[in-house]
């Protein structure tokens, strides 16, 4: 009988993948429960992976000649109302401010006081309140393109949370721009996607799929709704990202209008695009095991940490000055435009060091003793490999390779995330094998399930309602190089169809 090898994260994914997830979260010191129902505190472990993210998505905005501004927190109630389909879309998830200020009562309590003349919403989203500063900005075909985005806090009131991946309180990014013509509006929604794609897959080494929403899927008031999906370790689809084709409808519900080359006035076209903090949900979910999670190197929030092994008091002088000038000669290079960011952990914990930094995910753990000084060099362990295998290596060498192996780390994450993604996605054109796929073999494991289904859609709504009705199973996108065929509908079995991606979902 085989020995069962230690794991760091109790329980392990395929025993309860749920529980194993809140686990991670919390060894690895991401992010905590907050005191305010729903919502978390990000540490600085954590925070750290969300700055990075931010520092490099940023940029990729810029190049496309967006610029950052900052808008309200709350919204009049009367802006949503203006476009009904958006409303329509959050009215459960809102949260309204209806008084200003606090009193005192009988019994010495707090109770609110002061009734606001028009309710403020908590910022959902933020279409209609910029919609009301672009209305302001725009009077000229001269002023467009206008392109615009904010980094800030949403609230959305969510009656089941879940850290980084589903809180009433998150951070994200959303961009709105602002165009003269149909056909920019429509190529600045594709040219965002790009970006999001490059962010997720270069940086995050998660490997997406691109496609559209359905109509039922799409964002409230949006035209058309473009979308990023990746695949989870259980299976399920996690959008990673959309960028929405608003047409004219919050244009024309905003009074955005602009005077055109020959001096008509026209209604403007726009776009908005977001993605936020559940890409850290993102992150463990894909490339976590069973010890914690696994950053990938260019958004890791530290590349290595360097263990000094000092077993004898007299050894520490000479080990910490090795340590030193180590630190010293990998801060003096660069990884992808970012300064190399290196741990030292000099703690007298034994064993339970090593097993913090393997649970925090940090790519390199490098260890430095008195036998390494004397063959000048050091022992390094990827946290891609198993945790036991560790390589002597020269210490120049291993200086010189350092952003190699970090690349390397980084390739290995992509690809065993995307030969996962392979493995678990099934062309399935038949309605009995089709809900055989999405039905668990054993019912004490409901979260682990078939994987992603590229089967047959006929376009009808019903039948798109009567999948998520009965599998809970909606459809995660319709690739962009799908094509109509004779392949029959797998739910009514009508000819003439397209092939979508279903999943459940996050």
């Amino acid at each position: 009988m085989s020995k069962k090898v230690q794991k760091a994260i109790n329980p392990t994914r395929s025993e309860d993948y749920p529980e194993w997830y809140q686990q991670v979260v919390k060894a690895s010191d991401l992010a905590e429960r907050s005191a305010v129902r729903g919502c978390m505190v990000i540490k600085p472990w954590g925070y750290s992976i969300w700055e990075n993210i931010v520092r490099e998505m940023d940029d990729m905005f810029k190049d496309t000649g967006v610029q950052n501004a900052y808008f309200p927190l709350f919204i009049p109630i009367s802006f949503l109302e203006k476009e009904a389909r958006h409303v329509e879309g959050f009215a459960k998830e809102c949260a309204v401010v209806t008084h200003h200020r606090l009193e005192k009562d009988d019994q010495g309590g707090l109770v609110p006081a002061g009734k606001l003349a028009e309710p403020l919403v908590v910022r959902p989203t933020s279409e209609t309140i910029i919609g009301d500063s672009f209305s302001r900005w725009v009077k000229s075909y001269r002023d467009l393109p206008l392109l615009i985005n904010q980094w800030a806090n949403v609230v959305r009131w969510e009656m089941r949370t879940r850290i980084f991946l589903r809180t009433s309180e998150f951070l994200w990014q959303e961009g709105h721009t602002v165009h003269a013509t149909e056909a920019e509006a429509v190529e600045r929604t594709r040219q965002m996607l790009d970006v999001y794609v490059r962010c997720v897959e270069d940086f995050l080494a998660i490997p997406v799929i691109k496609g559209r929403k359905s109509a039922s899927e799409r964002f409230p008031g949006a035209v058309d709704t473009l979308c990023i999906e990746a695949m989870m370790q259980d299976r399920k689809a996690l959008q990673a990202g959309t960028s929405h084709f608003l047409g004219q409808n919050f244009a024309r519900a905003s009074e955005i209008k602009f005077q055109t080359t020959d001096e008509t006035e026209a209604y403007a076209w726009t776009t908005s695009w977001g993605t936020s903090t559940r890409l850290i949900g993102g992150v463990i979910m894909t490339h976590g095991d069973d010890d914690g999670i696994i950053l990938p190197p260019k958004v890791a929030s530290s590349h290595a940490v360097i263990l000094p092994i000092i077993r004898k008091p007299e050894d520490r002088q000479t080990v910490m000055a090795y340590v030193d000038s180590l630190v010293l000669r990998l801060r003096e290079q660069n990884y992808h435009g970012r300064k190399i960011k290196i741990e030292v952990d000099d703690r007298d914990i034994g064993g339970a060091r090593g097993w913090e930094w393997i649970k925090k995910g940090i790519p390199l753990r490098v260890e430095v003793g008195p036998r390494d000084i004397a063959e000048n060099s050091v022992f390094v362990a990827r946290r891609d490999k198993r945790h036991r295998d560790k390589t002597s290596m020269p210490v120049d060498s291993f200086v010189e390779t350092f952003t190699d192996i970090l690349d390397g780390i980084q390739a290995n994450l992509f690809d065993r995330a995307l030969a996962f993604r392979e493995a678990h996605t099934h062309k399935i054109e038949d309605n009995k094998s089709f809900y055989d796929y999405f039905t668990p073999e054993n019912s004490d494991k409901p979260e682990i399930h078939g994987g992603f289904a590229v089967s047959p859609w006929c376009g009808d709504e019903n039948c798109e309602t009567t999948i998520k009705e009965d599998l809970k199973v909606t459809i995660r996108c319709i690739p962009f190089d799908s094509e109509v065929t004779d392949a029959k509908c797998v739910c009514c079995g009508k000819p003439r169809s397209r092939s979508v991606i279903f999943s459940k979902a996050y």
